[in-house]
Parts: structure tokens; sequence; C-alpha cells
């Protein structure tokens, strides 16, 4: 990849978002981070994102709120939705919102990884 994808990562949990966030990093990508939906909107508002890895289930305004706001300003962003497994109708109803794809928790990052690579290279 020519030019550094910017991702956005948005999760409750700070050691996954952490985690993730390095990983990302190590594999060449500029990211950023948002513990919270509210959080998540203002920087999107401030910075353009390649993508953005959304999760669900969040204190105040959830996952799916955000991406409905996000769409409604912004199409041009792709976002993977990240979800319990409880959560797989709610889930599938974000793709329906406009999400381009969601990931089940626990997920490895070989997998993250790979939903990323597909997702920032659809429609090229």
């Amino acid at each position: 990849m020519s030019t550094k994808a910017k991702l956005l990562i948005v999760d409750d949990e700070d050691t996954l978002r952490m985690l993730v966030r390095t990983e990302l990093e190590e594999n060449g990508y500029a990211v950023d981070d948002a513990e919270d939906g509210e959080k998540a909107l203002e920087k999107i508002q401030a910075d353009s994102y390649d993508l953005v890895i959304l999760d669900i289930a969040m204190p105040g305004l959830n996952g799916l709120k955000v991406l409905q706001k996000i769409r409604e300003t912004n199409n041009a962003v792709k976002v993977i939705m990240l979800t319990g497994v409880d959560e797989l109708k709610i889930a599938r109803d974000s793709l329906q919102l406009g999400a381009s794809d969601f990931l089940t928790k626990p997920y490895d990052i070989k997998t993250l990884l790979a939903c990323i690579n597909r997702v920032l290279n659809e429609n090229k």
C-alpha cells in the first residue's frame, strides 16, 4: 500500500482497543482511537478516515447509532462493526444501515487484518 490507510477504532474496552491499535500500526496503518460513540463522532467530524472499526455494544451512544450518524453525513467512509456472538441479528441489521462488514468477538488479528484489507480494496 503506497499511502497508509487511516483507521479509527472505537471500543469502550481500553485494553482491547489499545492492543488492536498497536497491531494495526505495526501492520502499516495510521490509527486513531476513541473510547465511545460521542468521541468517535467528534473525531470523524474533525478528521477524515478510510475505515472505522466500530464496536456495537458501548455505553451511551452505541455502535448502531454511531453508524447511522456517520451515514447521515459521510457515505464514503467504510465501517466494520464488532459484535458479540449474541448480537448477530444486530450485526446483520448494521449491514442494512450501511456497514461494510462485521466481525464477531473474540476475533484474531489475522482475521481483522484480512477483513480490513478486503473492505479497503472493495470498489477500487
